[in-house]
Formats: C-alpha cells, sequence, structure tokens
C-alpha cells in the first residue's frame, strides 16, 4: 500500500526533533528553540493535509507488515483522525511555550529529558490519531503509555513515583487484559482490523458477543477513564503542570476518548450499535460518570485534582455521543475533543501559573488572587465558561449537538444529565475566580500586588483561552469536518 501523501513524516519529524533535542540537552536556549520549531514543523504538515480530507480523500502508506495474513501497520488519513491530529500537534506548540515558562520559573531538574519524552508522546499521538487499522491503534497507545510514564514520575519523589505507577499500572492492565483480547477477537471474527466507514463486525457475531466486545473496549480504554477505571488520571496530577495539560488536553485522555469514537464508527459501525442496541449500557455508564466526576470534583480543595475530576467527567461526554450512535452524537463528541482541550488546557495552565507565582495550590488559599494575577484569573473565568458550555464559547457547540443526539436517540433523560452536569460545572468552577476578583485572603490581609508567572506562560494561557472564543465562531468548520463520520 502507498499513498502520495508522506503521511509517515507525523512520525518521524518529532521523532527527528526529540534527537535534536537530546543532543542539545547542555544548550537550554537551543534545546527550547528545537522544541518550538519541531512543533511548528509537525503541526504545518498536520495542516497541509486537511486539503485532502475536505475533497474526501483517505491517503494511507504502510509502515510495515506485520503478519503475512495482510496485518500490518498502517497509517490512514479520516476526519476524525485530523482533528485529533490537528489538537494534539498545535497545542505541544502552546504547551512547550508554556513549558519553557514554568520549567525554568520552577527551577525544575531534568527538563532535557521532560522535552524530549514530550517529544516521544507527541509522535505516539500522531500515530493514535492516524492509525489506519486497530492493530496500528494499540502499538501507538501502548507507546503513548510507556513514553508519558517518565514525565508523570518526572519529580522522583515517593510520591511521585506512586502516583506514576498507579497510572502505569491502571493503564497497562486494562489495555493488555481487556483491549488487546478485543483487538484479537475482533481479527478472529472479521478476518481484518482494518478501520472501514460503516464497521466490520455486522453479521460476524451474535448481540451477546458484540456487547462483550464493545466492554472490553470500552473498559480495555483505559485513557478514557470511565469508571471504575478513572484512578489514574488524579492519581497522574504529583506531575508538573505542563504534563499535566498533556494527560487533560493534548494526548492522552484524548487517545483514549478517540479510540472509543473511532471503535463506534469504523470497527462496530452505528447502524450495527443502532439495530441491535448494545451500547445502550454505555449510556448510562458514561452518564453515571459525567455525574460523579462532578460531584467528587466539587469535593477538592487542590486545584489540580479539582480538574482532574472534571477531567473524568468532561471526557464521558464524548463517551456519551459515542454510544448514542447517531450523527448528532458522534459530531458532538468528536467536537467536544477540540472544544475541551482548549477550555481544560486554559484551566490547568493557570493552575500551574498559580503555583509558579503565588506557591499556592489550595483553592481555599486563592482569595484574593484575582489583584496580584488578573490575567491568569480572567484567563480561568473564560476557560471555565468554555467547559461549563456558555456562548459565545467553543464548549456551547460540542453540548449543543450532544444534546440533540440525545434527542435524536430519544434518550431525553442524557438531555438532562447534560444540563446537570453544566450546573455541577458552575457550582466547583466558577467560585474560583469569584473568590479571587471580590474576596480577601482569608487571614484579612490585603491581597499581594501585581505578580504574574513568567511571561511564557501567561502567553500561552491567554493564546488558548483567546483559543476558546474563536473557536465558538470555527464551529461550522468543523461541523463540515466531521459531518462525514455519521454518514451525513
Amino acid at each position: 500500500m502507498s499513498g502520495i501523501v508522506p503521511l509517515h513524516l507525523v512520525l518521524l519529524i518529532p521523532l527527528a526533533g526529540a534527537v535534536v533535542i537530546a543532543a542539545l540537552g547542555r544548550w537550554p536556549n537551543a534545546r527550547e528553540a528545537a522544541t518550538i520549531l519541531t512543533g511548528v514543523a509537525l503541526f504545518g504538515f498536520v495542516v497541509s493535509l486537511i486539503p485532502h480530507v475536505a475533497g474526501g480523500a483517505s491517503p494511507a502508506v504502510l509502515l510495515a507488515w506485520v503478519l503475512p495474513r495482510g496485518l500490518g501497520l498502517v497509517l490512514r488519513l479520516e476526519p476524525l483522525g485530523l482533528l485529533f491530529a490537528l489538537v494534539a500537534s498545535g497545542l505541544w506548540i502552546v504547551t512547550s511555550v508554556y513549558s519553557i515558562g514554568y520549567m525554568r520559573g520552577h527551577r525544575e531538574a531534568h527538563q532535557t529529558r521532560f522535552y524530549v519524552c514530550f517529544a516521544i508522546s507527541i509522535c505516539a499521538a500522531m500515530g493514535v490519531a492516524l492509525a489506519g487499522n486497530m492493530f496500528t491503534l494499540f502499538v501507538f497507545y501502548e507507546v503513548l503509555t510507556l513514553s508519558t510514564y517518565p514525565l508523570v514520575s518526572h519529580h522522583a519523589t515517593p510520591k511521585a513515583m506512586k502516583g506514576a505507577r498507579t497510572y502505569l499500572g491502571v493503564l497497562v492492565t486494562t489495555s493488555v487484559g481487556f483491549l488487546l483480547l478485543a483487538v484479537v477477537w475482533t481479527w478472529v471474527l472479521a478476518g481484518t482490523l482494518d478501520f472501514r466507514v460503516g464497521g466490520i463486525l455486522a453479521g460476524r457475531a451474535s448481540e451477546p458477543v458484540l456487547l462483550t466486545l464493545l466492554a472490553l473496549y470500552v473498559f480495555g480504554t483505559g485513557k478514557a477513564a470511565l469508571m471504575p477505571f478513572h484512578r489514574w488520571l488524579p492519581a497522574a496530577m504529583v506531575a508538573p503542570t505542563p504534563v499535566s495539560a498533556l494527560l487533560h488536553a493534548v494526548a492522552v485522555v484524548k487517545a483514549g476518548v478517540f479510540t472509543v469514537m473511532k471503535v463506534v464508527v469504523y470497527i462496530f459501525g452505528l447502524d450495527l450499535l443502532t439495530t441491535t442496541g448494545i451500547s445502550e449500557w454505555l449510556m448510562y455508564a458514561a452518564g453515571i460518570t459525567v455525574i460523579l466526576g462532578s460531584l467528587v470534583a466539587m469535593a477538592q480543595d487542590n486545584l489540580k485534582r479539582r480538574l482532574a475530576y472534571s477531567t473524568v467527567s468532561q471526557l464521558s461526554y464524548i463517551v456519551l455521543g459515542a454510544a448514542l450512535a447517531n450523527a448528532w452524537g458522534v459530531v458532538g463528541g468528536s467536537m467536544h475533543i477540540l472544544m475541551h482541550a482548549f477550555g481544560k488546557i486554559t484551566l490547568f495552565f493557570c493552575a500551574g501559573a498559580i503555583y509558579v507565582a503565588a506557591h499556592k495550590t489550595e483553592i481555599s488559599d486563592m482569595r484574593g488572587l484575582g489583584r496580584a494575577m488578573p490575567i491568569t484569573m480572567a484567563a480561568f473565568l473564560i476557560g471555565a465558561l468554555s467547559v461549563i458550555g456558555v456562548p459565545p464559547l467553543g464548549g456551547s457547540w460540542s453540548k449543543w449537538y450532544l444534546a440533540l443526539g440525545a434527542l435524536d436517540a430519544g434518550q431525553i433523560v442524557f438531555v438532562a444529565v447534560l444540563m446537570i452536569s453544566s450546573l455541577l460545572n458552575i457550582a466547583y468552577l466558577i467560585p474560583i475566580p469569584i473568590r479571587a476578583f471580590f474576596s480577601k485572603p482569608a487571614d484579612g490581609s490585603e491581597p499581594p500586588r501585581f505578580k504574574e508567572a513568567p511571561v511564557f506562560c501567561v502567553a500561552a494561557l491567554s493564546f488558548t483561552a483567546l483559543g476558546c472564543i474563536v473557536l465558538f465562531f470555527l464551529a461550522d468548520d468543523v461541523y463540515r469536518l466531521l459531518v462525514p463520520l455519521g454518514g451525513g
């Protein structure tokens, strides 16, 4: 198999960048310049792929044969993969800029290792995004887990190592115990693992078998953080904030929900799920995770842990969209990959900026902080409103399409779930900037004078906050990219 589009460059660019970054480790300025230039080159190449998808093409490239029966490592371009690739590559640039301010401002050790592992992680995310079959996706999914482990354990403290072990243990156990079994079972049933429009399992097995297989795929994709396999996400918050941004917005969790969406659309097919009804249980599992994740978030005083449980909740919006198995649900869930990425990365950037500038991690200690860090707290408010789904911010569109999907499926209960979740989002996010701007410190002292985080941090969080607004007006373009997924 060959194609005129050199898709393998999505892997070679970040890998080459990792080598150059490692070689320049003794010269921080050159190392960080190489990181940003690599990100720009990768994003530029991914952007150049847009016309191919817009024109209806689906170019592919064979990386290597694995089995003589036709199983190989294959990259293929299609709308959902392009969206994920754009999100991961674009936000890598912003996160790299932010990392310069954060890692230097906090005087972090092992910065070269950090940037190298980050580049390898993005390479793995690109492999997941453009995987042409389930085997290729599984391979890069595992590489992503292993390459992010050194980032989670970066501080090497007992607490960091414990969190990293939880991270690695949950993700490897679920992927090897459930996901790999589902992949092999699919190969046996269908004789192929290729991603095909309409799916590959219709007429291949009974409904009980298909239901079991769907459960193996969903719970085997631990990165989707569907309860009860979500513990790794808050445990991984021991990592530096740029890593938290990678986990929550750029690559890791998005690779999880992307995998679920990919399996639903291209392995099972929407028609199969609709006619058999085997995904109805998944709607309720996702709905329960949406509500419980928000309730647990409300009880957290540590800002990063509150945001972590918020992510657990928000990811299940995407799983819900997939489980609805109709055009509106798939478009809304897929769009939420993009909209949530910008909103949540803004919130994590703000959390890191607060830690660097004010050395505060607990929400109860952030009263009056708005006077000292007005840019950061204003960006936090914008990111929070986008996550809540308030117009004119991008998050409002994905929730709107998800609600339409629930109505189209005759599942009004999930419209209620979306509304209740938004109210809970307000309850655990909005009090943070309100208290920062309108309350005095808890000890009654005067708020500190203006002291924002390093300029690289502030520039990055300002950019992503602005992105939350811009995406509201680009939603039609995103819709046109994604509508073929639902058969439109």
